[in-house]
């Protein structure tokens, strides 16, 4: 594997300025996670804040229990045996439990808060243990129901598992029966092509999926599979265990919920005021939370009584939410803005490992944490990779593409190519017998309307006919041109669906189990080994 920096364009410009010019942006941020400094300074801080959170011998019992059923490796018990001593911190990255891991990026994502764990605790000599946030409290069902593969017929591939019956409920509540994930899981073997890794990597995809209920359980079952052996632990956020853990908070949350909306409202006029664009809505009178009422996850509004429902299916004042959760932390869950604040109350967050569009919308939480007494925790930027196969940097090669040529689109330079190949010069040629004709048949018509007007008429209509009978044979002697050149424009095909499927890197596209089918869980033994970058910097891998 060939690891080689090739820097694009994209995101949001406040995400690039946090990855390019942090000076630019530090007062909407927590501090820079690349300077020692900043990761000295939070971890300080953690230290002075510990009794300010929920109890990390408690945390760690609960985690243990859940890894125990999902992730139950000695590497897992170790980091959770380290988290219950105070000094130890956590770098966490999360994700909704896509279907077979989902995307690459989780992959990358989760491998960022490894080598990001490793490199702070070597720095502040003190245990740094990564752990990936499930938010399997979410309940966008269609976000995580299906994934992509590259078929072995070089196509890309959609994966689905359809919601079955019932309320709006989050991810982790809705569960997923045998029949579906058997039929998921025989579409995902019918796809990938035969190699010798494809028993084991079928072997520990179908075990994720005969003891899980849910996609939260399969997904973590996975991620443990891939990532067990590094320490890597997991956490559910909708486990109700970890809920009445998170009691205090969510009552916090209530109490504070005025003081919370003005604090997030202060955000997006700093950011819009330092020139940049909100990238998740402040939505006044929303109290950014969620209860869970027969299932369905209902999220509130502030009412002149209280609380409530867009629809009024509940309704509560103050004081009877606040005694709702004090019997039932279950029904209650966080929406995107108030998850970042929890996740500081249950963890010794040192950093977050974020994508670019994370990190825009993270700025708008930065005044809520100090509403309720704490500090925005560091931010690292997402490792960012696109994989090219040796077949297809070869094809590249020969027809003179880079990796930016691929990302800018390839129309053009397909064309061109095409146009290059054409010796007999058809399109110059069909040109010229169209100009020829033309300025030879427009003074004919001319002088025949001199004769009688409707000539005229009938000429230019007989002009148009014949261009278009000589743009049809030029149309059909390209078709001829593009099947003589077949081959070659299928390997031109190749590479655009390999490396920017739909116009989308292949990181927000695909997913990992092609590329573990071809290469083995050894090629993800080599992406832990490289040398972490987080820089913020996309990084082409050749194999």
């Amino acid at each position: 594997m060939n690891v080689v920096p090739e820097p694009i364009p994209g995101g949001s410009k406040l995400a690039r300025d946090y990855i390019g010019h942090y000076e630019a942006v530090d007062k909407l941020y927590g501090g820079d996670f690349r300077n020692e400094m900043s990761r000295r300074a939070r971890a300080e801080w953690l230290d002075s804040t510990e009794l300010q959170r929920a109890s990390r011998i408690e945390v760690a019992s609960v985690l243990r229990g859940y890894n125990q059923q999902h992730n139950n490796y000695p590497e897992v018990m170790a980091a959770l045996a380290l988290l219950e001593q105070p000094g130890t911190l956590v770098i966490t990255g999360g994700q909704q439990s896509g279907l077979f891991t989902g995307p690459l990026f989780v992959i990358y994502k989760a491998a960022t808060a490894i080598l990001a764990a490793k490199e702070a605790a070597a720095q502040l000599g003190r245990p740094v243990v990564p752990l990936f946030w499930i938010a399997g409290e979410d309940h966008d069902w269609d976000e995580v129901n299906h994934t992509f593969v590259l078929s072995r017929t070089g196509e890309i591939a959609k994966l689905k598992v359809d919601k079955p019956e019932g309320p709006r409920a989050s991810v982790s509540a809705i569960t997923v029966g045998p029949d579906s994930w058997q039929q998921v899981t025989e579409l995902l073997d019918g796809m990938l092509q035969e190699s010798e890794f494809k028993p084991q990597i079928m072997e520990f995809i179908r075990k994720s999926a005969e003891t899980a209920c849910c996609m939260s359980d399969a997904f973590a079952k996975l991620m443990g599979s891939l990532f067990g052996k590094f320490g890597l632990i997991l956490l559910d956020s909708a486990d109700p265990a970890l809920r009445a853990l998170e009691r205090p908070f969510f009552g916090a949350l209530i109490e504070r919920n005025d003081e919370l909306e003005a604090a997030y409202k202060q955000s997006a006029e700093n950011i819009t005021a330092a020139g940049y664009e909100l990238q998740a809505d402040v939505t006044p009178g929303n109290a950014n939370l969620f209860y869970i009422h027969e299932g369905a996850r209902l999220l509130l509004r502030k009412t002149e009584d209280g609380f409530s429902d867009r629809k009024g299916t509940v309704s509560f004042t103050k004081e009877e939410l606040l005694s709702v959760l004090k019997e039932h932390p279950e029904r209650f869950s966080n929406n995107v803005l108030t998850r970042p604040l929890m996740q500081n109350y249950v963890l010794p967050v040192l950093a977050t490992v974020l994508g670019q569009g994370e990190i825009a919308y993270w700025a708008i939480p930065h005044e809520a944490f100090g509403v309720v007494g704490d500090r925005m925790p560091l931010i690292i930027p997402r490792m960012s990779f696109t994989i090219i196969e040796g077949t297809l940097h070869k094809h590249m090669g020969k027809y003179g593409l880079s990796f930016n040529d691929v990302y800018a689109g390839l129309e053009s330079r397909r064309k061109e190519w095409l146009a290059a190949q054409d010796e007999l010069e058809l399109g110059r040629r069909f040109q010229e017998v169209k100009e020829s004709f033309t300025a030879m048949y427009e003074p004919l018509i001319e002088q025949l309307g001199t004769i009688q007007a409707g000539l005229l008429k009938l000429g230019q209509n007989n002009k148009e006919k014949i261009i278009d009978q000589i743009s049809f044979l030029q149309a059909k002697a390209q078709d001829a041109m593009e099947k003589q050149n077949e081959a070659a424009l299928r390997q031109w095909e190749r590479i655009e669906l390999s490396l920017m499927p739909a116009g989308k890197l292949q990181e927000r596209a695909y997913n990992v189990m092609y590329y573990l089918n071809r290469y083995g869980l050894s090629w993800l033994d080599e992406l832990m080994e490289m040398p972490a970058d987080f820089s913020g910097t996309h990084r082409i891998l050749y194999m």
